[in-house]
């Protein structure tokens, strides 16, 4: 395969200057409509199929409740973020803040930064690690979907993760080579459609299942436990479980970063927001109340993996191809911010390096131009790697997707957005807005340490229990 060398004095990252100043209403729509699917990629992921065994453990009542307050907590930070995609102020700027981790520097100070830096980077990699699981977890289904078809339902069918997981990596090394945030829309949208089918399909096998049977299963309190104490670390991890469904504040001003004015960013993101929000809480309530209402104290972990739906097989194989789809698109979106702030530190770090700044072009692929660069093509792959070779040694759904969520909620979701808000109103400790604010961080830390800490006992009890 030949190459053709060209010089690029600089790499393709996320520009800050990417919005411009004026647009027909039709780009003004296509940019609303790559918005919603980027928010609804970055949402709808894995933990929409834990969500049932989530209800399971905290019932009826409780059940639905939390998913709405974590919804409304989340839809919050997203506001408050609205004012902190330009600073010193927020209407006029004049700058701009492409990336959450710039916003808060700008705004807090360095010490700040530095804290929310590495919160942003375990949120990237732990999302990456739980992707990994997941996509292997529904290759494997469609695995002993068939099997059971073929060979019955009580049929011994057992399919190794680990050499699914390796396949996904090497998908991920593939697409991650796509240079930016912007150019991989298309890969968003795609991606978005799959979260609307099988989160359709989950919930209609799940509505299927509770007409089947002729009844709503489930409590009100729950799944029993042997234990209080038990039942007490069961419900942790599921608050940890729901925690990781709903939050897409890291990915927020990346995608306000995209659109165009007028209207004013904000603006268009305020209404796009509250239209994933809506649609995303939707769909996990049906997915989450109809797999519950179908199984009751036998709700699998993973809804679309834990076989508690056997026929029609080829529409369980179908649901968990368009997960895998889904978690490819959904993988680079939280992966490109950190791709792009790695290879932002080589570019100047090393200046006259041909191996950081030079890209090829591929000649057998010149009706489609794509351009290759050695040295992100190095960074990318290690970091797929890495991040495949840690969901081996700790392959459990429901535990990791636990710790994943509780591990950043509270300073990425709750914290971070609040404390800018109100340094950028300028709102005095004293006030009533601030003090409100501050009860409502301490809420958030307490039920967040509490689902934190019963998750990361899941994982011990699952990996040394």
């Amino acid at each position: 395969m030949g190459l053709d060398e060209e010089s690029d004095s600089q790499m393709p990252f996320l520009d800050p200057n990417y919005v411009s100043s004026s647009s027909s209403q039709s780009s003004k729509l296509v940019l609303k409509r790559t918005g919603l699917a980027h928010i609804i990629t970055a949402v709808i992921g894995s933990g929409v199929l834990s969500l049932a065994w989530s209800m399971a453990q905290l019932g009826w009542i409780a059940g639905p409740l939390t998913m709405l307050v974590f919804a409304c907590v989340s839809l919050t930070s997203v506001f408050l973020l609205c004012n902190c995609y330009k600073s010193p102020d927020p209407e006029t700027g004049p700058d701009r803040n492409g990336c959450y981790l710039d916003a808060v520097q700008k705004i807090l100070g360095k010490r700040n930064a530095w804290f929310c830096g590495i919160a942003v980077r375990i949120n990237f990699i732990k999302l990456a690690i739980v992707y990994t699981i997941t996509s292997a977890s529904s290759i494997q289904a469609i695995q002993k979907s068939n099997c059971y078809h073929d060979q019955g339902h009580k049929a011994t069918c057992g399919y190794d993760s680990t050499r699914y997981m390796v396949i996904f990596g090497l998908i991920q090394v593939i697409v991650s080579q796509i240079p930016d945030f912007p150019n991989m829309k298309w890969l968003s949208i795609v991606a978005a459609v799959m979260s609307f089918t099988y989160s359709i399909i989950g919930s209609a096998l799940g509505l299927a299942k509770v007409i089947e049977n002729g009844e709503i299963k489930g409590s009100i309190t729950g799944l029993p436990s042997s234990t209080a104490a038990e039942k007490v670390w069961l419900v942790a991890q599921a608050l940890g479980n729901i925690a990781f469904a709903f939050p897409f504040s890291l990915v927020f001003l990346e995608v306000q970063d995209t659109l165009k004015a007028p209207p004013p960013e904000k603006i268009t993101m305020k209404k796009v927001s509250v239209m994933a929000s809506s649609v995303t809480t939707f769909f996990y309530l049906c997915c989450g109340g109809f797999g519950y209402a179908a199984f009751g104290n036998s709700t699998p972990g993973n809804l679309l993996t834990g076989f508690g739906f056997y026929e029609p097989y080829w529409l369980v194989d179908f649901a968990n191809a368009c997960v895998i789809l889904h978690l490819v698109g959904g993988y680079q979106v939280f992966s490109q911010p950190i791709f792009a702030e790695v290879e932002r530190w080589f570019t100047r770090k090393f200046p006259d390096s041909q191996f950081v700044h030079k890209n090829h072009t591929l000649k057998p692929l010149s009706i489609l131009p794509f351009r290759l660069n050695f040295m992100r093509l190095f960074f990318r792959t290690t970091y797929v790697a890495i991040m495949t070779g840690v969901a081996v040694l700790f392959p459990y759904f429901n535990q990791v997707v636990g710790v994943s969520g509780a591990i950043t909620f509270w300073p990425i979701v709750v914290y971070f957005p609040v404390e800018m808000y109100l340094t950028q109103k300028r709102i005095e400790s004293w006030k009533s807005k601030a003090i409100a604010f501050r009860v409502f961080t301490m809420v958030c830390l307490v039920v967040t340490l509490y689902a934190f800490v019963g998750s990361i006992r899941g994982v011990i009890v699952a990996r040394f229990g």
